[in-house]
């Protein structure tokens, strides 16, 4: 419900993660009965979980680690994978400087030409590995990189920009027709992001396999600073979870919605869920772990941005193994290790055996969820008072 916010001016209401709760449900279920996987096309997750595609995320080692695990690595070819034939040597640059002198050295790290051989290289050698490949483009760059990648053996592509639409008007570029070249790469396209009903249900009807929902709220990420831009994380998976499931209904069509970002632990993970999103993208707790390129540091994907910066480089240390981080044993308090664990436990606490048992999960506005009785941790700085 909109709310006015000055004379004929009116403004909707959003929620972040931080201000709701799910409630227990009436029916209780053993963790070790629910089953979280996520089917899309014709491939099976064990894992409903994707790891960012950012340079200090995911490599080609993290990509086949993330696999084995039952997840997915989307691999960025922006980035320094696809510039540089030992990408390791620039990442070493890029995290060895200070803060002051970060920017400057990323953006000159990412002004080096994209080499169309190492983009089937990087896919190849994944696929050598027998897991799937999942690998990013920017819009401008969908329609030279994706055949390159589809004739290497991508299993899928992801088109993704800070906000991506059906329809984008440029006098200076031709705009790329998702509709036809959804149909030219004849293998799931995922595409992102978008916050808003009408965005999704566009990007739907072009052919999208998927959406990545999120403007902005990255741990990485700046975009709501410098452009003001963005949508709290649950409104904008609500609204796209309802797109979804009217295209479903028009259409017979289903279109996984995937909430991107913004997620520090496993209940804002548990909830992004329950509101309706059938797999969640996320960064920083996997630049968290051992296997990670960065090395413990991490950078949004718009950071190398030549005049207009829309991220930073931040330090979020390494906690332990990818298989930690998914499936545990956890290690650390504050929600950051077995995020599988965590899910399959919230479904069993709200009776869900599936995640789609699980987004009719009951949700309550709760700001004081995350402050209700937690003096002790706050004055220590621990649990979930952790930053």
């Amino acid at each position: 419900m909109a709310e006015w916010i000055g004379t004929e001016r009116r403004a909707r209401r959003c929620y972040g993660f931080d201000e709701i709760a799910l409630v227990p449900g009436l029916v209780t279920l053993d963790p070790r009965e629910a089953d979280p996987s996520w089917r899309f096309g014709d491939m099976t997750f064990r894992a409903p979980f994707l790891a960012s595609a950012m340079d200090g995320v995911v490599d080609v080692d993290f990509a086949i680690a993330m696999g084995k695990l039952g997840g997915l690595g989307v691999l960025n070819l922006d980035g320094v994978q696809a510039r540089y034939d030992d990408p390791a040597e620039a990442i070493a640059q890029l995290i060895q400087g200070d803060v002051a002198e970060a920017t400057d050295v990323v953006q000159k790290l990412y002004k080096a030409p994209i080499k169309e051989h190492l983009v089937a290289k990087r896919v190849e050698a994944i696929k050598k590995a027998k897991v799937p490949c999942a690998v990013s483009s920017i819009p401008q760059n969908a329609e030279r990189f994706g055949p390159i990648a589809r004739e290497a053996g991508a299993d899928i592509f992801v088109v993704q920009s800070t906000v991506t639409t059906a329809r984008h008007e440029s006098k200076g570029y031709k705009p790329v027709d998702f509709t036809r070249f959804i149909k030219m790469m004849k293998l799931p396209v995922i595409i992102g992001n978008c916050v808003t009903y009408d965005q999704g249900l566009e990007l739907m009807e072009a052919g999208a396999a998927g959406l990545l929902v999120g403007v902005g709220p990255g741990a990485a990420c700046t975009t709501r600073g410098v452009l003001g831009v963005g949508v709290p994380q649950v409104t904008a998976t609500v609204d796209l979870a309802a797109a979804r499931d009217f295209f479903y209904k028009k259409t017979g069509r289903y279109v996984s919605t995937i909430t991107d970002g913004g997620m520090r632990n496993g209940g804002d993970i548990c909830k992004a869920f329950a509101c309706g999103s059938d797999a969640v993208m996320v960064g920083s707790a996997f630049a968290r772990a051992t296997e990670a390129p960065g090395k413990g540091y991490h950078w949004g994907m718009a950071y190398p941005h030549s005049s207009l910066p829309r991220g930073t480089r931040i330090y979020v240390g390494t906690s332990g193994t990818l298989e930690q981080i998914l499936f545990g044993p956890a290690v650390t308090d504050d929600g950051s290790q077995n995020l599988m664990g965590a899910l399959t436990t919230c479904m069993g606490t709200v009776g869900a055996r599936t995640i789609k048992e699980l987004q009719l999960a009951e949700i309550i506005i709760a700001p004081s969820i995350q402050t209700e009785g937690k003096i002790f941790q706050q004055v220590q700085r621990v649990g979930m008072a952790r930053k």
